[in-house]
């Protein structure tokens, strides 16, 4: 892997009224014209994102956005895609312009941020014109962060970035497999290549467990499921752990002993982006599933769909097969959540591989709100293959779960 995905980046979204300078601070961030820069309200409508070094940070996104003040049934659709470019950011930068107070829609935003725990600091721009001293006095009283600028006359940019590095969240969530080996561990990758992985390549959660594993100086072996039994057979002693796409679970637990840790990418991708215990609490749903039943299958990317695709066709088939019922799919691709959410009963998350760790967050939280069991692909596949509870076993936490709720 030669750049940094953007899923493993900090994302940095730039928020705040129309005309405040949003588009002309994130071109000064960067150093180039990226987003167009206009007098007339409105002129940026979708999200514009690009990613780029943040140093000494390092590999960020930077997002422009739609005014929050933006008007008419359009105007609606842009607040409504700020608002979750917001909910998956990591860090906010709102755009205030220096001569006036606070709108209304502005204390919203600060209140809606404080609500999410997104971090920010406030750029009070266009000081050119003067500074309100109420609008300082305002911004006192939210107790935030605040510089004064000119994207005109590039005046305080260097300082607003250099207290961005300091601010941006730096923690990380769970590792894949960090805390599951050692130094000197063997690890049995099992990588089936099927018509959806791409040629030439490894998917994405594949290339990360590789890397991590190498950091944490262990052994790794890297076989498709057809040649597990002869790597097994020739090394001298078991290996520590093993791991397997979720879709040759079956065929791979036949041949590890019981004795060795046995995983799937999947689950790995569950708890590194999202919250392993969750899932295993929503795989109780699967046998109350009546006749009728609405399931949604959220793809966090877009697709060419294989003719056997997971999603789309194999998980809807082993569901049907499992529960014995009529149920119905629905499938949403993107970065969002359909608006009907409250009409699924259960919701069959993909891996979440190019979502950041934050975004899939929000979703499961959007979830739960409208409490809406949710599961992810790898651990109801392993659920309906029969491997549930094994594949737990090297998540402590998650198996105690899977325990109670049992």
């Amino acid at each position: 892997m030669n750049s940094v995905p953007n899923s493993e980046r900090r994302h940095i979204v730039f928020v705040g009224r129309r005309n405040v300078g949003k588009s002309s601070l994130v071109n000064a961030f960067i150093g180039q014209d990226l987003c167009i820069v206009s007098e007339v309200a409105g002129t940026t409508t979708d999200p514009v994102k690009k990613a780029m070094e943040l140093l000494p940070f390092g590999p960020i996104i930077l997002i422009d956005t739609a005014g929050i003040d933006d008007v008419g049934e359009l105007g609606e659709k842009r607040i409504n895609k700020t608002i979750k470019a917001i909910a998956s950011a990591d860090f906010a930068v709102v755009v205030v312009e220096a001569a006036v107070q606070l709108s209304p829609k502005e204390w919203e935003l600060f209140n809606y941020l404080n609500k999410i725990s997104i971090p920010y600091v406030i750029a009070v721009n266009k000081i050119e014109f003067g500074v309100n001293q109420l609008l300082l006095s305002e911004i006192k009283y939210l107790n935030a962060t605040h510089f004064e600028i000119s994207c005109a006359e590039n005046v305080g940019i260097d300082a607003l970035k250099r207290r961005v590095v300091r601010m941006l969240p730096n923690e990380i969530g769970p590792p894949l497999i960090g805390d599951l080996v050692s130094q000197g561990d063997v690890v049995v990758l099992v990588v089936p290549i099927d018509l959806g992985a791409p040629k030439g390549r490894l998917i994405l959660p594949q290339v990360q467990t590789i890397r991590e594993a190498l950091d944490e100086d262990t052994i790794v072996i890297v076989c498709k499921d057809k040649e597990l039994r002869s790597v097994l057979y020739n090394l001298k002693s078991s290996p520590d752990l093993v791991i397997t796409d979720s879709q040759a679970i079956m065929r791979v637990a036949a041949d590890v002993p019981d004795n060795v840790k046995l995983t799937t990418f999947s689950i790995l991708m569950a708890r590194y982006k999202g919250d392993l215990q969750t899932f295993v609490k929503g795989l109780h749903t699967v046998e109350k599933l009546q006749d009728g039943d609405k399931i949604l299958i959220a793809e966090a990317c877009s697709h060419h769909a294989q003719e056997d695709d997971i999603g789309r066709v194999k998980i809807p088939r082993w569901l049907r097969l499992h529960t014995k019922k009529d149920l119905q799919f629905d499938v949403s691709s993107g970065l969002e959540f359909p608006n009907n959410l409250i009409d699924y009963k259960l919701i069959v998350h993909c891996g979440g591989c190019m979502l950041t760790r934050r975004a899939m967050q929000m979703r499961i939280k959007e979830a739960q709100i409208l409490d809406i069991p949710i599961v992810n692909y790898g651990v109801l596949i392993s659920y309906m293959h029969g491997a549930i509870p094994r594949v737990l076993i090297p998540f402590e936490e998650a198996a105690g779960q899977w325990t109670i709720a049992d």
